[in-house]
């Protein structure tokens, strides 16, 4: 199930937000500045929740709907 991954790409915010691909990548570069990362590091599910102020369990079941998984 998508919980093992953690790490989310501009697509999963995309899905999770109902956003346009250009939106979700500005969203993960926002909340990589937040957090002092890389700009080839990834954003874990915590930190795209703790932004967006998003249920973590609420974001999960969101991803494994849309990739298929139960």
């Amino acid at each position: 199930s998508f919980i093992q991954k953690f790490k989310l790409v501009g697509k999963d915010v995309e899905v999770i937000l109902g956003v346009s691909s250009s939106y979700a990548r500005r969203v993960v570069r926002q909340i990589k500045k937040k957090n002092n990362k890389e700009k080839c590091q990834k954003i874990t599910v915590k930190e795209f929740c703790r932004s967006e102020g998003l249920d973590i369990c609420d974001v999960i079941t969101e991803l494994n709907e849309f990739y298929g998984k139960k």
